[in-house]
């Protein structure tokens, strides 16, 4: 959806007339936000099955996946269709959401009475229906979960079409009573954290009518990226588990041959198969007409950050309007780092992509920045205009793998040589950057002088010659000096929780408003990591298809580093830092493997705001570093992480 196609503003002034409480939300002028006008305990609650039109479980019958409705009784009764946000999800019986891990209850009928998260609470009382759909084959729906597949996209577009009166659905999981729409105008918003909002990626990427926009958190934008980078495992195991951890009991047992689909069509050699071109939204991002709004966390180690930067990224070219929020946590969500904020902004956007409020919303800045824990800077644009990809060289330095980095390239034959030790994580690396280590090749500048920021994706070419037939390269992007950031790496993520509760809205018995509260959960550190990207160098030649290295033969091989945006203050060093296995990060290889790097034909192509000069500005004129040796304090190694993007870890 493109802002300059909306309702003007006498047809939005009309349209609210419609949508509207008479007299409650705005003169001819039209209203600028929605109010809490209908009783949220008088809501309506209910549940349909909605028929998906494919038989995923092959049992001769279209998959019925449930759908619970909670929304304000008053509109139906005065004759006014209302908008709806949907979050669908595979977790609402398995594992919960939100910080709380909430469930969906029911009562001894059946009928819904709590739904997690706040959505609910807040928004029905401002005229929105909300809507949680139990994914294929988890809660009460029928089929299988294929793990972002079709099953898992279309779950959540049959509801889409439903509710704009082009599907079925029924009152029951086998009846053939019919339920209809007919309270809603179709205007749907998807929302959801990590599983959650990438089903919204996947539906968006459909191009269904009636979607008007979406707001993924902490969202997958192509499966292969969330198991693999470049043939590297990120994790000692596939979708299958993913899938059989949310099924329901009874799914479990009729989806065996779609849990064996996922381990034939996945191979953990990492090639690329048909199964992940299917699963990656990417190259559909043409087809979106929904405006986007993204969130994520700069430090998120499950749902790394190359998923939202690559969705990004192909969501420019095609010029959809959309929104991004990059905070320093890990895999939270803006309700548990910026509430009140959040709620405000998230308000305002709904009312003016649902309702067609002219509030301003979609000409504000379109990027707001976590700088420092709780300190927020705003964009017009993200990246910036001004951002300009320059490529930095690395260079000899005075000892072994201690090296410099900046705009000359190394001379021919210049190189570094390093040992894989799978035992060694990034934080290992640059708590010794300043030591000649044999399991490190590290580069930096020297102190800078002025700020140097880097907004966007980088891209790190390295020259290498193995010493086995296989082997995992990794590039890491550190910000070296004494900083407070969130402490992503402990169990909150960058959050505390605390005991003292907010409400957002009005509860009933059964379905409370009120979440505890959060507070940031910091580190003192002596260096940053704030962008990684991995790969297995055997796909030099191919990034979806693995081969064997020959020993002592060099390969040239380009590695994608994870999307940031992150500034290096003046006094700062910036380094790069190339390694074998990032542990806690990516899996390692079947060898233990030495590489000689040619510093030469290496170098990293980093999203400089400025460019080049602002680079040769920032490096001009520092002094040497003079280093103690010391090692230097950071967060605490990766932790290994559960394949469950948005679930218990």
């Amino acid at each position: 959806m493109k802002w300059h196609r909306l309702i003007p503003v006498a047809a939005a002034a009309m349209m609210a007339v419609l949508i509207s409480p008479a007299g409650a939300q705005g003169a001819a002028a039209g209203p600028k936000e929605s109010k809490p006008v209908y009783s949220y305990d008088d809501a309506i609650r209910e549940s349909v099955w909605v028929d998906t039109r494919i038989d995923g479980d092959s049992d001769g019958k279209t998959d019925r996946v449930a759908v619970d409705i909670v929304r304000p009784r008053e509109p139906a009764q005065q004759g006014r269709k209302i908008p709806v946000i949907m979050d669908a999800s595979p977790y609402y019986a398995c594992c919960g959401r939100g910080n709380e891990s909430q469930k969906k209850t029911y009562d001894a009928n059946g009928k819904p009475v709590q739904f997690p998260l706040y959505y609910d609470n807040y928004f029905v009382p401002r005229g929105y229906g909300f809507v949680a759909v139990d994914l294929a084959g988890t809660n009460r729906s029928d089929g299988c979960v294929d793990v972002g597949g079709r099953s898992d996209v279309q779950s959540a577009k049959a509801v889409v079409d439903w509710l704009n009166g082009r599907g079925k659905a029924y009152t029951t999981r086998t009846g053939g009573a019919p339920a209809k729409a007919g309270w809603t105008n179709g205007n749907t918003g998807m929302i959801g954290k990590s599983y959650d909002g990438t089903v919204a990626n996947g539906v968006a990427a459909t191009g269904v009518e009636g979607l008007k926009t979406i707001v993924p958190i902490g969202a997958i934008s192509s499966w292969y990226d969330y198991y693999f980078a470049q043939g590297a495992p990120l994790y000692d195991s596939g979708p299958e588990w993913l899938s059989d951890y949310v099924e329901s009991p009874e799914a479990r047992t009729r989806c065996k041959a779609v849990q064996q689909k996922l381990i034939d069509e996945a191979p953990r050699t990492g090639d690329w198969t048909p199964l992940w071109s299917e699963r990656n939204h990417v190259p559909d991002a043409d087809k979106v007409e929904a405006s986007v709004f993204v969130v994520h966390g700069m430090q998120d180690l499950n749902v790394r950050t190359k998923h939202f930067g690559q969705w990004w990224d192909a969501l420019a070219d095609e010029g959809v309007d959309r929104k991004i929020w990059l905070s320093q946590t890990g895999h939270v969500d803006p309700f548990d780092f910026r509430r009140g904020d959040w709620v405000k902004t998230l308000h305002r956007w709904f009312d003016h992509e649902l309702l067609g409020y002219d509030n301003g919303i979609d000409r504000e800045p379109m990027a707001d920045i976590e700088r420092a824990p709780g300190q927020w800077s705003t964009d017009k644009v993200w990246p910036p205009r001004s951002t300009d990809a320059t490529t930095v060289r690395p260079g000899k330095g005075a000892a072994p793998g201690v090296g410099t980095l900046g705009l000359k390239r190394a001379k021919p034959g210049a190189t570094e040589t390093f040992t894989d030790d799978p035992s060694l994580s990034e934080t290992d690396w640059a708590a010794q950057i300043d030591r000649s280590t044999p399991n490190k090749a590290g580069f930096t500048t020297k102190p800078l002088t002025r700020d140097l920021r880097l907004s966007g994706s980088s891209k790190v070419t390295v020259t290498a010659t193995p010493s086995t037939s296989t082997t995992h390269l990794s590039a890491v992007l550190v910000d070296l000096g004494p900083d407070t950031i969130r402490d992503y790496a402990a169990a909150g993520e960058g959050i505390s929780t605390l005991p003292e509760r907010t409400c957002w809205g009005p509860s009933t018995a059964g379905d409370s408003s009120c979440f505890k509260e959060t507070a940031a959960k910091t580190a003192d550190v002596d260096y940053t990591v704030f962008s990684r990207g991995w790969a297995d160098l055997g796909t030099y030649a191919d990034p979806g298809k693995g081969r064997p290295l020959t020993p002592g033969k060099q390969y040239t091989i380009t590695l994608d580093l994870a999307a940031s945006d992150h500034v290096v203050p003046a006094g700062h060093r910036l380094a790069l830092i190339v390694g074998g296995t990032d542990a806690g990060l990516i899996d390692p290889p079947s060898t233990t493997p030495t590489l000689g790097i040619d510093l030469h034909r290496t170098g990293a192509k980093l999203p400089f705001v400025g460019g080049d000069k602002a680079f040769a500005r920032a490096t001009a004129g520092s002094g040497a570093h003079t280093s103690s040796g010391a090692l230097l304090d950071g967060v605490a190694e990766p932790r290994s992480i559960r394949p469950i993007p948005g679930g218990t870890r």
